[in-house]
């Protein structure tokens, strides 16, 4: 049995893949901040699929280099999800990029002393977003001007992540794929409600956030983004590649709004702020500030590839939105 070395796997991707990568027939070894976790995550997995004896863990830190030779030894394959994120735009980028950036080349100097032919890297659309001025069809050969105008530190600490995965491997015999999903939604299989996905569908439902900002971009399923990942690692059409994972075009966030409110949804308020108040808000509010690559904007990205050498076919719209809502809601009501 082949072992994948799996990296953030308490996450919300993160545990998505590992229930996709143990349905599949894969080992699982997790890395996790604390060993503590361990259980907990454990726990939540098993909800979804008997890990018998093929699931372990090792406590690893992005930032140090504590561990990671010993914990990828005996792998066959990297998939390095974890990355971290603020929604608000952090005093200094470097808390931002700097964890991004080493945590990235940190699994795959790992990798590549362990002889790990190939690693699978969660990027993300935000790394391919040109100007961001949101003018351009996004496809797999598009990269955002980490020096644009709008690029805050997350955008940066994404493109500068993957750009130095491609530079670390140019000269040697490992291959690197990259997944790249837009805004990530879908059940969650924790009862975490803390992450910005699930934080704003938890708004929405309960009527706390009455606007969504003036916005359209292609959105992903989770449980698209964990297949997509797993499937990369051993199609042999997919080394050397880029990836989208997402819905065939370009959602307006109004639209989550409008279909929760026709499915009943009753406290969900449909309104959309105006540029304006945003651009305006974003001088006090750093969560607004977060918010400026998009406002008034429409980035719509390129599927294609991915649907042909995955043979794939997204997630709908409307059933992401839908599971979203029911799993949010499910873990209010009890």
């Amino acid at each position: 049995m082949k072992k994948v070395f799996l990296t953030g796997i308490s996450g919300y991707i993160g545990l998505h893949c590992a229930v996709e990568l143990l349905k599949q027939g894969y080992a699982v070894k997790g890395s996790v901040r604390s060993i503590s976790k361990a259980k907990s995550i454990i726990d939540v997995i098993k909800t979804q699929v008997d890990p018998k004896d093929n699931l372990e863990f090792c406590e690893l830190n992005l930032l140090k280099d504590d561990g990671w030779d010993e914990a990828v030894s005996d792998c066959d394959f990297v998939m390095h999800v974890a990355s971290p994120f603020f929604s608000k735009i952090p005093k200094n980028e470097d808390e931002l990029i700097k964890p991004a950036v080493e945590g990235t080349l940190r699994a795959l100097k790992a990798a590549h002393k362990a002889g790990i032919k190939r690693v699978v890297l969660t990027s993300s659309m935000v790394a391919m977003l040109g100007d961001v001025i949101g003018d351009e069809k996004i496809t797999q050969n598009s990269w955002t001007n980490t020096n644009a105008k709008h690029a805050t530190a997350y955008l940066k600490s994404k493109t500068l992540a993957e750009k130095s995965a491609w530079e670390f491997i140019k000269d040697k015999m490992m291959e690197l794929v990259t997944i790249h999903p837009g805004p990530v939604y879908g059940p969650t299989l924790s009862d975490n409600l803390s992450g910005e996905s699930m934080t704003l569908f938890k708004r929405v439902i309960t009527g706390d956030l009455k606007q969504m900002i003036h916005t359209s971009i292609n959105m992903s399923d989770v449980r698209d983004v964990a297949k997509i990942h797993v499937l990369a690692l051993e199609n042999e059409q997919a080394s050397g590649q880029r990836f989208i994972v997402a819905t065939e075009k370009a959602f307006p966030y109004q639209e989550i709004t409008k279909l929760l409110k026709s499915n009943g949804y009753k406290k969900v308020g449909t309104g959309v702020a105006p540029n304006f108040m945003v651009k305006l808000l974003s001088n006090f509010n750093s969560e607004m500030k977060g918010m400026l690559p998009y406002v008034g904007k429409k980035y719509e990205g390129s599927i294609s590839k991915t649907k042909r050498t995955f043979n794939w076919e997204p997630i709908p719209f409307e059933k992401m939105v839908l599971d979203t809502a029911q799993s949010v809601s499910e873990i209010l009501n009890r």
